[in-house]
């Protein structure tokens, strides 16, 4: 059977580090393995390695995964085939978008065009454009002539949907 991965996010990883070798020198030997991730978990804010499982989400883990494979179909050789129907994938798709955008930089609407053509497929470039913008991933003025790309780490779905789905050079 397979290994259930545990993801786990270190907000202070100082506070971690400092909290873990308190942990470590009140010990004569090594830990063991479950030793070990107890106190990992320990030092991360969780009570034990039982309690940072049961605090992950595997319903939510599952339903990203979906998402992303479905986003991935939509893909090939670093091109959008087609819009997906789901509004979720929609969103997940327009990060690939997103990242193709120039960062910290005004685009005029042609410009932006001219980005998306070369990503998709399937002639709706205005589409893309317009999903950009409700999807809270890019803003333009209010005569519609200049367009920026919004700040934002994207989520680890969108990271692995950017990477996946870049061109080839």
């Amino acid at each position: 059977m397979p290994r259930a991965l545990q993801p786990i996010t270190i907000a202070d990883l100082s506070a971690f580090t400092k909290n873990l070798r308190q942990d470590l020198q009140k010990r004569d030997d090594l830990p063991g393995h479950a030793a070990m991730l107890s106190m990992v978990a320990k030092a991360a804010g969780y009570q034990n390695y039982q309690h940072l499982r049961a605090d992950q989400s595997p319903a939510t883990a599952q339903t990203q995964t979906k998402q992303l494979d479905r986003a991935l179909r939509v893909f090939e050789g670093g091109i959008m085939t087609r819009w997906p129907k789901q509004t979720s994938v929609q969103a997940l798709c327009m990060w690939a978008f997103w990242a193709a955008l120039p960062a910290r930089t005004d685009l005029g609407e042609k410009d932006v065009n001219e980005i998306l053509r070369a990503g998709h497929s399937f002639e709706d470039h205005a589409l893309l454009r317009r999903s950009l913008i409700d999807h809270k991933l890019v803003t333009r003025t209010k005569d519609g002539k200049t367009y920026r790309r919004i700040e934002r780490a994207p989520p680890s779905d969108a990271k692995a949907l950017i990477k996946a789905a870049q061109r080839p050079s």
